[in-house]
């Protein structure tokens, strides 16, 4: 089924995840400007059909669905009842059926909680045998090629466009960049039955994938998500939540955290000092001086950017503090660039009620 793996020069695991095809960085060129695909053996494809599957996955989840028509992609996210995300998913109307895109890892416990969830609802849950998830950014030969080698409902291909390049309905972004990154991020993924069309295609592995992620800002379940992680502290409201659609499972904490409080964590971009040549992995703790500051998510080598990694930081942590990583037995200095400031929430516009004993005290008037 998969035949990129007997390629010269590509190294995978075990599990069939393409780390890189001989040489990362030109992977990553290649890769951004739409010449190379990337086969995804971590992402795995689920199907919905049945007569309730909008209606039914739009009631149980952070995103409106309901208005989806054949083509169009979104994202969500399933959320625990005190807001913590739990699973999140790409999804995209195919017409008579609803495809879900996960992270492989999150697919199994996925399809057990949706089928749970199934009650009377007329819906039918499946994680198809025989197709890939196989990725590519738009504007170039690859993409194109790869949309016509996907998998169709009717004329509809089965290909997910990430929505992550701007501000979805009903979505807020708290990143106050003057140009975000995530903009020029134009990333789609194909469920591909029969992949020997793009056999010869250019490759690019996990690595380069990664690379472009982070660089654009990009969270993802396999990665950013913990067991404390809430969407706000990712930026992920921009695209995997809308604000303004009916009540649903750990919405009263979105709603709260959004327009009364602070998230507690806030996601940061980290330039590492990459003299030693040594790149943290995820979980490699982050320090402000001696205190414990946060946890490095995803850390990548990008081929403009350098050494940089995305970690979920104290919202204490100082913005302009110096930070560093320890890596094992190294000592990674990290200079940070803010997504989710410090003040990021607290959006309604209520009237504070100055206190009593605050007040200006008047003197009483005077009578002749």
């Amino acid at each position: 089924m998969n035949p990129f793996l007997s390629r010269d020069g590509v190294i995978a695991d075990d599990a069939g995840v393409i780390a890189h095809a001989g040489n990362p960085v030109s992977e990553q060129r290649r890769l951004e400007s739409g010449s190379a695909i990337a086969p995804r053996a971590d992402r795995t494809a689920i199907r919905l059909t049945g007569a309730d599957r909008k209606s039914w996955l739009d009631s149980i989840t952070s995103q409106a669905l309901t208005t989806l028509a054949p083509g169009d992609s979104t994202e969500l996210l399933v959320l625990d009842p005190q807001g913590r995300v739990e699973h999140a998913a790409a999804v995209v109307d195919a017409g008579e059926e609803l495809w879900l895109i996960v992270d492989a890892g999150d697919a199994a416990p996925l399809v057990k909680w949706l089928t749970m969830m199934r009650f009377r609802a007329d819906v039918q849950i499946e994680t198809p045998e025989g197709v890939q998830v196989i990725g590519a950014m738009r504007g170039g030969a690859a993409a194109d090629a790869l949309v016509d080698a996907a998998v169709r409902v009717g004329e509809v291909p089965v290909v997910w466009a990430d929505p992550w390049p701007s501000v979805t309905a009903g979505g807020w972004q708290y990143a106050e960049a003057a140009e975000h990154p995530g903009t020029g991020y134009h990333w789609i993924e194909a469920v591909v039955a029969d992949a020997a069309p793009l056999a010869d295609l250019p490759l690019a592995g996990s690595l380069a994938v990664d690379a472009l992620r982070v660089a654009a800002w990009r969270p993802r379940w396999a990665a950013e998500v913990d067991e404390k992680s809430i969407p706000h502290e990712s930026d992920w409201l921009r695209t995997a939540v809308h604000l303004n659609k009916g009540c649903y499972r750990g919405q009263e904490t979105v709603a709260k955290v959004h327009n009364l409080g602070h998230p507690p964590r806030r996601l940061a971009l980290l330039h590492l000092d990459g003299s030693d040549s040594v790149l943290p992995e995820k979980g490699d703790v982050v320090y402000d001086g001696d205190e414990e500051a946060g946890r490095i998510t995803s850390a990548v080598r990008h081929h403009e950017l350098g050494p940089v990694a995305l970690a979920i930081l104290s919202r204490r942590t100082p913005a302009d503090r110096e930070l560093v990583v320890v890596a094992g037995e190294d000592r990674i200095a990290a200079a940070q660039e803010v997504i989710v400031p410090a003040d990021a929430g607290r959006t309604a516009d209520i009237p504070r009620l100055t206190r009593l004993s605050r007040r200006k005290q008047v003197d009483p008037p005077t009578v002749d």
